[in-house]
């Protein structure tokens, strides 16, 4: 994400934590330089380092960081070192620990995720915190997963809806043909049926949806029998749990849970 970008989203999560104002730290401290170090108090895979700098730097607080986003850190590594106005460090705290601390959760489960699927993509969803999405996103990236689409406007995903209100799976892939060649037309199907004819009709990506792992496999099958080029996504109640069940027979796995149930990372900033 461009700098201005970055620096529109933070001010707004700065404003909703600080109000008018620190208060404490107005009333309890001398605004001194001071040296600070974020810690981490579990293993995780890092991400959002670069994010994080630039809202301390944006703010004059000096940053030394000791790993790069997509690392695996251990419980008491030292990630960043900061030098800068008490004010500014301790303004900036809750908001910089929670960003880095769910990105960090997200991509840890990501790369718990792919280490289980092999070679199959895992994907995230638009399953996203409205006003976040970029930074999560991000963290998929981070865990060595692929974001999906950013937005609806990316490429076409014809889903239940939509087909019950075009009239039918065959019609709304024709309508979505209109489509610039430029973008991908995604076809959600929840039998084996309807991915034969989503195939048959010139789909690019057959998204699997809440199939057991006999039926996606048979999917599969017919699907790379018509043309080998259609991509078999599956989706649908997917996790660690489950996710080598179903990697055998998918081009990309896309879960909702990389980011709507994570488990954020621990951390702490510390004044040294």
């Amino acid at each position: 994400m461009e700098e201005w970008l970055l620096q529109q989203h933070f001010d707004r999560y700065l404003s909703e934590d600080l109000g008018f104002g620190d208060l404490t730290t107005r009333l309890c401290v001398d605004d001194r330089r001071v040296e600070a170090v974020i810690g981490a108090k579990n293993d995780f895979v890092l991400s959002g380092i670069r994010e994080i700098t630039f809202l301390f730097e944006s703010h004059g607080v000096e940053v030394e960081s000791y790993f790069t986003s997509g690392s695996e850190v251990k419980k008491g590594d030292i990630l960043l070192e900061l030098k800068g106005r008490a004010s500014a460090i301790l303004g900036i705290e809750r908001t910089a620990l929670n960003i880095l601390m769910r990105m960090c959760g997200i991509a840890t489960k990501v790369r718990k995720m792919k280490n289980l699927a092999g070679d199959t993509v895992i994907a995230c969803t638009r399953k996203t915190t409205p006003g976040f999405r970029y930074f999560e996103k991000k963290a998929v990236e981070d865990g060595g997963g692929d974001p999906h689409r950013m937005a609806l406007d990316d490429m076409v995903l014809i889903k239940d809806n939509h087909i019950t209100l075009a009239g039918g799976l065959k019609e709304a892939i024709q309508r979505a043909k209109k489509a610039s060649f430029s973008k991908k037309i995604d076809v959600e199907v929840t039998d084996v049926e309807g991915a034969v004819t989503a195939a048959e009709k010139g789909a690019d990506i057959i998204m699997l949806d809440n199939m057991s792992p006999s039926s996606a496999k048979e999917a599969y099958k017919k699907i790379k029998e018509i043309d080998k080029k259609i991509m078999v996504e599956i989706s649908g109640g997917i996790d660690e749990s489950n996710v080598a069940d179903y990697a055998p027979y998918a081009d990309v796995i896309s879960s909702g849970s990389l980011t709507h149930s994570v488990t954020a990372a621990d951390l702490s900033l510390n004044i040294k």
